[in-house]
C-alpha cells in the first residue's frame, strides 16, 4: 500500500523524458544542416507538407477550370481519392521494405513526395493544360527535387 503512495511522482518523473520529445515542431530545424536521423525527417516531412500544399492549389485550379462540368469534377474527385489510397499503399510498402533501419521514416517520406510531385504534374498536364498550346492555367510544376 505504501508503493501506491509514490506513484504518481514516480510517473510523473518517468514522463519527464516524453514529453521533452512531444513538441518536435517546437524547435526549428535548419534542413541545410540537418544531421540527425529526427531532423532528416522532420525536413523530409516539411517538403512532403509543401507538395501536397502545391498539389492542393493545382487541383482546385482543375476544379475552378471546371465549375461549370459536374461529370469532369466526379471523375477528378475519385480519381484524386483512388490515388490517395494508392499512394498511402505503395508507401507504406516502401517503409515495410526499409522496416529494419532507421532510414525507413526518410524511405517513406520520399516516397511520398515522389508520388505527390508526379500527381501534380498530371493534374497540370491532364486538367491545366490546352491541347492548342495556349498558356497553362498555372506553371508546369517541377517532378524533380530542385538541386
Amino acid at each position: 500500500m505504501n508503493q501506491l503512495r509514490h506513484l504518481p511522482a514516480w510517473l510523473t518523473l518517468a514522463c519527464l523524458p516524453l514529453a521533452a520529445c512531444a513538441a518536435p515542431e517546437a524547435v526549428k530545424v535548419d534542413c541545410a544542416e540537418a544531421i540527425s536521423t529526427l531532423e532528416i525527417n522532420q525536413c523530409a516531412q516539411a517538403e512532403v507538407q509543401q507538395a501536397e500544399q502545391q498539389l492542393e492549389d493545382y487541383l482546385s485550379a482543375a476544379r475552378q477550370r471546371y465549375a461549370q462540368d459536374s461529370e469532369a469534377l466526379t471523375a477528378l474527385q475519385s480519381a484524386q481519392q483512388s490515388w490517395g489510397q494508392f499512394r498511402q499503399e505503395h508507401c507504406a510498402a516502401v517503409y515495410s521494405l526499409w522496416r529494419e533501419g532507421s532510414i525507413r521514416g526518410l524511405m517513406h517520406n520520399q516516397c511520398m513526395l515522389q508520388q505527390t510531385r508526379q500527381r501534380t504534374h498530371d493534374v497540370w498536364q491532364v486538367y491545366l493544360t490546352s491541347m492548342d498550346n495556349s498558356t497553362p492555367v498555372l506553371p508546369e510544376p517541377a517532378v524533380e527535387a530542385a538541386e
